[in-house]
């Protein structure tokens, strides 16, 4: 076949502009079923016909649980990690509209780590000497960017992690001159308001998604732990108590 042979989508069967395919491992892929895979979603050129069609199978069947989803508690300001604490799920998104983005809906228990990492980058400041040539300060100064990112991993067919930035643009500081020439100061970026509410933020992400992943985790295990028989306090029968720790007899509180 030659370059400019008409292509046609081998999931959805239409005709394939000349800017809009997307290669597969073993076929072509149009724009519009590309744009319906989990934006997580990375392996496409190594993925088949077969698997990217089980994928928007499960993409569709996302849509449900979109809708089921209720949002408990919200962190971040752009990039936001939205939680229904009461079905034990959460959302990855800065879409408002969640029904037209149709986020990947994940359970707590799909948490298996995760990471906040800041990232640092400098340049020179430069002056402007008698010959109005550009040359370092002595000692050098420099200007620091920080940008702030969440990699949450998870256990998932299509991805295994969700790595995004929680500032929308970089926090730029300057430190202040030096005193004096050739006096040494420590420049210490938690000076800085902004550096310190991203972080602070990062953080109370990291610490929310680690926690409802080990109290899903602790609940899971509680669940597969032997079962021990006692004695009812109030009827006296030997019982197994029930999840709720009640006597399976007469349904007294065994476990408090």
């Amino acid at each position: 076949m030659g370059l400019f042979d008409k292509k046609y989508c081998d999931i959805c069967g239409e005709k394939i502009g000349l800017l809009g395919n997307r290669k597969l491992e073993n076929g072509n892929l149009c724009k519009n079923c590309a744009n319906k895979l989990s934006p997580w979603f990375s392996d496409r050129r190594n993925s088949n016909v077969e698997e990217i069609k089980a994928q928007l199978e499960y993409r569709e069947e996302n849509k449900e649980r979109v809708s089921a989803f209720h949002t408990t508690r919200t962190l971040g300001t752009d990039m936001k990690v939205l939680l229904d604490e009461d079905a034990g799920k959460f959302i990855v998104t800065r879409a408002r509209n969640l029904a037209e983005a149709n986020p990947d809906v994940l359970d707590f228990a799909d948490v298996t780590g995760c990471n906040l990492d800041v990232d640092e980058s400098r340049s020179e400041i430069m002056r402007e000497d008698k010959d109005g040539n550009e040359v370092s300060y002595n000692p050098p100064r420099y200007e620091y960017s920080y940008d702030f990112y969440i990699t949450i991993f998870v256990n998932n067919p299509y991805f295994d992690e969700m790595r995004f930035k929680i500032n929308p643009s970089s926090v730029d500081i300057t430190p202040p001159s030096l005193m004096r020439p050739g006096m040494m100061t420590g420049f210490n970026p938690e000076s800085n308001v902004e550096y310190c509410n991203y972080k602070k933020l990062g953080e109370e992400i990291r610490e929310a998604l680690t926690q409802v992943r080990n109290d899903v985790r602790e609940k899971i295990e509680q669940a597969a732990a032997p079962k021990t028989a006692v004695t009812c306090p109030y009827c006296g029968a030997t019982t197994t108590p029930d999840s709720s720790g009640c006597c399976e007899y007469c349904g007294g509180a065994v476990n408090g």
